[in-house]
């Protein structure tokens, strides 16, 4: 783990946290949204959908705070992915403040909702108990029979609903830890986003829990097994940011599953939210043409884009050299010629510490502000070097530019004739601008505005 040492663990966070916890499918991620105001967990009635665990910011009663969903908590799990899924919920007990357990109100009282109560029992932190699926008069009955677990007080909601969600989170609040002075005075700057994308099994959540020290995400060999796009925070060179791990992307002809369609949506929603992209090729295949779509998408976005060849420890054994597998990335992707390529194991840990240097790099220059002196003295030199091609015989003249917007850098210009600035003229604008303005590997727009030249005034 050498090679993630910037990155041992999430920072010490100033909100409390929040765990939800419970059988599975007994409503967890149906309130996790409902308490996020968005619908950012995937909810479906098969068991165990969610698999790692969710992380969230809400807000209740004018308190923030952490949310963390899980994959269901079962003392008889039975090894593989499934005591995986039990490992990453019992990690969320460790995380939180509060617990909230949750039954179901419609299937009744389980034998393993004892084992779990007594489990729970055994915390030294506040665990509340809510019996969820009460949404009828007829279901509303069924809540007593889990007084015989000897709870109180016991909560009856309907996450689906929203019924008896305000007294439960009114009770959640109370026993979050006071919140310190300064924490209540110090306004915290909003985290950059990272999004960790690419297509199944191609070690997303290996590298994940490579950069975190410790196992956020259930790593396993069956392509699919994120299926959750998930917040992680942590820092990144002592700038708080949102580690964002997403379901692998299939081509929609292979998607045959109605769930694993949802999770292909909230993959491409986690490439909105990224302000940083960091897309995983496979070293051993290379560049596919769903590898193409996916960064396409992103690059239309005008998001920060970092390649990252995995598995490198596996292709260079066959003799394969860095600067021609570049090369050949850049050939096939022709439109990224200026985003980086890193090369990283992220089973052993080779290059993710040079990998996150230059993440940190691409996220300084994608938030660039630039002077607008330094702005036109570089436009002066670019357009003095190469003038735009005439328009219908007459030359087309920038008279100024200015930044308009980071993230990505956007440049305002202001020319006579907009519309006669080819596209090709833009792109060696762009490619200028980023070698003028040290703006390396990162998106550049420019805007192009019409300015008239004022009329010169006769000589009396």
């Amino acid at each position: 783990m050498a090679e993630s040492s910037a990155l041992k663990r999430p920072p010490a966070r100033r909100s409390p946290v929040l765990a939800i916890v419970g059988r599975p499918n007994v409503g967890k991620s149906t309130l996790f949204n409902k308490l996020l105001g968005e619908r950012k967990a995937i909810v479906d009635d098969s068991p165990g959908v969610t698999r790692d665990r969710n992380y969230g910011e809400a807000e209740w009663a004018g308190r923030k705070f952490q949310l963390i969903d899980t994959g269901g908590l079962d003392t008889d799990a039975e090894g593989g992915l499934e005591e995986n899924i039990q490992k990453q919920s019992r990690l969320a007990l460790r995380e939180a403040d509060v617990i909230l357990f949750l039954f179901d109100g419609k299937g009744g009282l389980n034998p393993l909702d004892r084992e779990a109560v007594g489990l729970l029992r055994k915390e030294d932190k506040p665990v509340l108990f809510a019996v969820n699926k009460l949404d009828s008069r007829q279901r509303a009955d069924n809540l007593y029979e889990f007084y015989a677990l000897g709870i109180d007080p016991l909560f009856s909601i309907s996450a689906e609903h929203g019924l008896g969600i305000s007294d439960l989170m009114d009770e959640v609040v109370k026993q979050f830890p006071n919140a310190e002075e300064s924490d209540e005075k110090t306004e915290e700057k909003a985290p950059l986003r990272i999004s960790v994308v690419g297509r199944p099994n191609v070690g997303k959540s290996t590298l994940i829990n490579r950069l975190l020290g410790f196992e956020r995400s259930v790593v396993d060999s069956t392509p699919g097994t994120t299926r959750d796009a998930l917040d992680t925070p942590f820092k990144l060179e002592g700038e708080p940011c949102l580690l964002v791990d997403t379901a692998g992307i299939r081509r929609k002809a292979r998607i045959n599953d109605r769930l694993e369609r949802f999770s292909v949506s909230h993959s491409l929603r986690s490439v909105d939210r990224g302000d940083l992209v960091i897309h995983i090729l496979d070293g051993v295949e290379g560049v596919t043409d769903q590898d193409a779509q996916i960064l396409s998408y992103a690059c239309q976005r005008g998001k920060a884009l970092l390649l990252a060849v995995n598995k490198w420890d596996v292709v260079s054994k066959n003799g394969a050299d860095v600067e021609s597998y570049r090369e050949e990335v850049y050939h096939q992707l022709s439109f990224l010629d200026f985003v980086p390529v890193a090369f990283i194991s992220a089973s052993t840990g080779y290059g993710v510490r040079r990998m996150l240097e230059t993440a940190g790099g691409v996220l300084r220059a994608y938030g660039k502000k630039v002077s607008t002196s330094a702005m036109n003295q570089a436009l002066q030199r670019i357009v003095r070097a190469h003038a735009a091609p005439l328009s219908q015989g007459k030359p087309v003249k920038f008279y100024y530019g200015t930044q308009t917007g980071t993230r990505p850098p956007t440049f305002t210009l202001f020319v006579n004739t907009p519309q006669a600035v080819p596209e090709s003229y833009q792109r060696y604008l762009i490619h200028q601008l980023r070698e003028h303005l040290a703006l390396e590997y990162v998106p550049i727009r420019l805007v192009l505005r019409a300015r008239r030249e004022e009329p010169r005034k006769r000589k009396r």
